[in-house]
């Protein structure tokens, strides 16, 4: 009832008040321009496929007990909801395929969505070095995966206890991966992001996309030093908070293309940070590039507790992407 709601109102108009401090100056509000969304045509063409939702789940986890359960959950989503899906490190599988079910979703996504596995620099450099790089080409294959995605992570192999030592840079590596395997190849980082000479050399490059991995998210150097010796952690520590955020990334983006308007590659997911889908339209509406945006951690928080809480989420997300597709738009002014 009307009276219901008016007193409904009364009851919760102090618990409402907002104050400038908190106003979300990225957006302008435009509340003139467009009706209420209703199944708003989200879809975008990227990595040679239509995802209905600019949503890519980042890669996650495997060879662990619950890990076939969160993947699963994870590839059925992404069918659902049109989404593409990078899988976790799949280097257990490189010659042993004790822990296969554990990535071998291409038939819960479907053949329609990117699917996409996932080897570390450390891992690819190896491969190269013992001339065994056809072990990545029959990973790629075996999974019905559309690619690779290559991570970077140099600070997380030299904190992790059991890390590797690079013996090259990570960008002589991809070189070399590029030009010994016609496979697509995506490169990303885990969470501390790619400074601007980093991506102007990988903007360079024929691969498929960059992945951001950026600065603010889950930070793979510093979950390292956690496990390390607690006497390193004082000296570890200050190299946990260097990186780039995904705005300053989407920014240094933007200007290298200003000196150089047709780089080799030519698209962008855009992770590390997003906590919503605000987060998400605002960078990937900023990029100059086409992109789309991750969210890991959310995803792989629901998808541990069950499909249901992991589709009731990314059902929301969806939602509000869509309103905000029909009444923000970019404030210019903002530089943030």
């Amino acid at each position: 009832m009307a009276s219901d709601r008016k007193l409904e109102h009364i009851k919760l108009a102090l618990d409402s008040q907002t104050k400038l401090t908190e106003q979300d100056q990225r957006f302008n509000y435009e509340p003139m321009l467009a009706a209420h969304p209703e199944n708003s045509d989200l879809s975008i063409s990227f990595l040679g496929k239509t995802m209905r939702n600019p949503i890519w789940v980042s890669s996650m986890t495997g060879g662990t007990g619950v890990a076939q359960t969160i993947n699963r959950n994870i590839a059925r989503a992404c069918r659902e909801f049109g989404m593409g899906m990078g899988l976790g490190s799949c280097r257990k599988l490189l010659f042993d395929k004790t822990h296969w079910d554990d990535f071998n979703f291409r038939d819960e996504i479907g053949n329609e969505l990117p699917f996409w596995a996932n080897l570390g620099i450390a891992q690819v450099e190896e491969l190269l070095a013992s001339k065994n790089i056809q072990a990545v080409v029959d990973l790629v294959g075996d999974l019905r995966a559309d690619g690779l995605i290559v991570h970077v992570n140099p600070l997380q192999e030299w904190f992790q206890p059991e890390g590797n030592r690079l013996k090259q840079s990570p960008l002589q590596t991809i070189q070399q991966l590029l030009a010994q395997v016609d496979l697509k190849i995506i490169v990303k980082e885990v969470g501390q992001g790619f400074g601007p000479e980093s991506l102007r050399q990988l903007l360079a490059l024929p691969i498929e996309a960059i992945e951001f991995g950026a600065y603010g998210g889950t930070n793979f150097a510093k979950l390292e030093m956690l496990r390390d010796d607690p006497q390193k952690l004082e000296a570890s520590l200050p190299f946990a908070f260097v990186g780039q955020s995904a705005s300053q990334m989407v920014n240094s983006v933007n200007q290298i293309l200003k000196e150089n308007p047709n780089p080799a590659c030519r698209q962008l997911i855009i992770s590390g940070g997003i906590q919503n889908a605000l987060d998400g339209y605002y960078l990937t509406s900023k990029s100059q590039l086409p992109a789309i945006f991750g969210m890991a951690s959310a995803v792989l928080k629901h998808a541990s507790v069950s499909y249901e809480s992991l589709a009731a989420f990314l059902e929301n997300q969806i939602q509000a992407l869509q309103l905000a597709n029909s009444f923000l738009k970019i404030n210019p002014d903002y530089h943030g």
